[in-house]
């Protein structure tokens, strides 16, 4: 089980006290820009254990009367379908899921934006559909010299070339399903085109990590290059706050890049830059909160491990170049940390060398660790949940939770009238099966109300799990890696 080191309900408390007071400083319009995820922030609840999910949008909730809510999503990740890995589902994809999550909030969506269109079909195609369903929709433009060339980049040729963004209210929450997405340039862009309207605005970052206060190196920090190693996102000191206060600060390098821009900027709107330095931008209070920072270490050099697999994965699919795995490897050597750290990785890799076969293992809540091996009747994958089950359970090993005489007619079904070439099944059929039998088998019923305390266990794979497997693991809470192999040596993989 994960050990607690992070206390959400302080934080929450801490950041609307300053959100509050970032809005006082500018009156009449803030242009808030949040990082990091909204409603689901899994990562942050990954290496800052205690960490709710959705913390940000309880605080957004008691602002709901004066937010306006603007999401960015960059029109390369439309045109190549870029995934969101927790969700498994694509950027443009998030964008209505996020637009649906919001209005169930009751708050309000002021329209989105396609950031870096160049006349990319699949970015032309989704404004359509957007605006189809009643949602404006903006286009923003590369900027040639950005960001280092601030006089073309604050000019008519620059910044004035974008849609401006009609807005109405007076915070502004600007925000996107993932980073690269271009929230800070949008929140520049909107800062122009109100001077240029004679609006006073101002802008705040509302960004997790990196955790400005804690060391360059501290895994919380190098846990958040290995999430973003396809961004070439570096941590930093920051320069300027060391220049203007002569304290030792962490940001990443877009930001402090973007710096000179942002002070050109407020310098137009009122003779002088409100910031000395990019972490002076931010409200970022994450790192007062944690209070067992050994804790926190553990967690974060587990998701760098994660990071690393999901990266040699989607080299493997072909996904990515593989220079990101190459990245991770690097910061895994400043973590001090191996692969085999975690203790699954070579459990499932021993047990899949004895018998031949794909095989997965998972570490229970008080440490145990259990194997699952390939069969004739079940995937890895499968025969490790029920094993997972029946230990939790107290049920002898030797106990069938679900009897041949079930499983038979199931594989019969898929090979013999819906064209299925693997016989074995997957983990939804395994647990709608297990369902079925909990009905009237007392150890199948057991079973199943195990499944909660399968929630932040750590497993592993030796092969690459289908689709299907991997999003009922995900579902179920499990830190799921897998080994860059496939099972087969098919081309094809469904």
């Amino acid at each position: 089980m994960i050990k607690q080191g992070f206390d959400n309900d302080k934080y929450i408390k801490m950041q609307s006290e300053h959100i509050k007071e970032r809005i006082e400083d500018f009156g009449g319009k803030l242009y808030l820009e949040f990082g990091g995820k909204l409603f689901d922030d899994y990562h942050a609840s990954r290496v800052l254990p205690g960490f709710a999910p959705d913390s940000k949008i309880k605080m957004l909730i008691n602002l709901k009367a004066e937010a306006e809510i603007v999401i960015v999503i960059n029109a390369s990740d439309i045109e190549k379908n870029k995934i969101r890995g927790d969700l498994g589902i694509t950027y443009d994809q998030d964008v209505l899921r996020l637009i649906d999550a919001f209005r169930g909030f009751d708050l309000y969506v002021g329209g989105v934006v396609i950031t870096l269109f160049a006349g990319q079909p699949s970015a032309v195609a989704f404004r359509k559909r957007l605006e189809s369903l009643g949602i404006p929709v903006y286009y923003h433009y590369a900027i040639p010299g950005y960001p280092s060339d601030v006089k073309t980049i604050v000019s008519e040729e620059g910044l004035g070339t974008n849609d401006y963004i009609k807005t109405s209210r007076s915070l502004i929450i600007v925000t996107a399903p993932g980073p690269g997405s271009g929230k800070m340039a949008t929140c520049l862009s909107q800062l122009y085109h109100e001077n240029k309207r004679g609006i006073k605005a101002g802008y705040a970052k509302f960004e997790t990590f990196p955790i400005w206060n804690l060391p360059l190196k501290h895994p919380v920090n190098l846990a958040y290059e290995a999430a973003t190693a396809d961004l070439n996102d570096v941590n930093m000191i920051d320069p300027y706050h060391l220049e203007a206060y002569g304290k030792t600060t962490v940001n990443y390098n877009r930001d402090v890049e973007i710096f000179p821009v942002l002070s050109a900027i407020f310098e137009k709107i009122s003779g002088s830059c409100p910031y000395k330095s990019p972490t002076d931008m931010g409200v970022n209070m994450a790192g007062f909160c944690i209070y067992d920072n050994d804790n926190v270490c553990e967690a974060s050099k587990s998701e760098i491990i994660r990071r690393y697999y999901a990266a040699a994965c989607s080299k493997r699919k072909g996904l990515s170049e593989g220079s990101d795995t190459e990245k991770i490897e690097i910061i895994m050597n400043n973590a001090g940390i191996v692969a085999n750290d975690r203790k699954v990785i070579p459990t499932a890799l021993e047990k899949a060398a004895q018998t031949g076969e794909p095989a997965c293992a998972l570490e229970l809540p008080d440490g145990r660790i259990i194997t699952g091996k390939t069969t004739k009747l079940l995937g890895a994958s499968s025969a490790m949940l029920l094993n997972a089950l029946k230990a939790l359970a107290g049920i002898d090993d030797e106990v069938h939770l679900i009897s041949p005489d079930v499983i038979e007619p199931i594989r019969n079904l898929k090979v013999g009238h819906l064209n299925c070439h693997n016989p074995r099944l997957h983990t939804d059929e395994i647990l709608i099966a297990l369902s079925i039998c909990a009905l009237t088998d007392e150890n199948a019923n057991k079973a199943l109300k195990q499944l909660d305390k399968l929630k932040d266990c750590e497993a592993h794979s030796t092969v690459i799990l289908s689709p299907v497997d991997d999003g009922v693991m995900k579902k179920l809470g499990i830190f799921m890696t897998s080994e860059p192999a496939y099972q087969s040596k098919k081309l094809f993989h469904k």
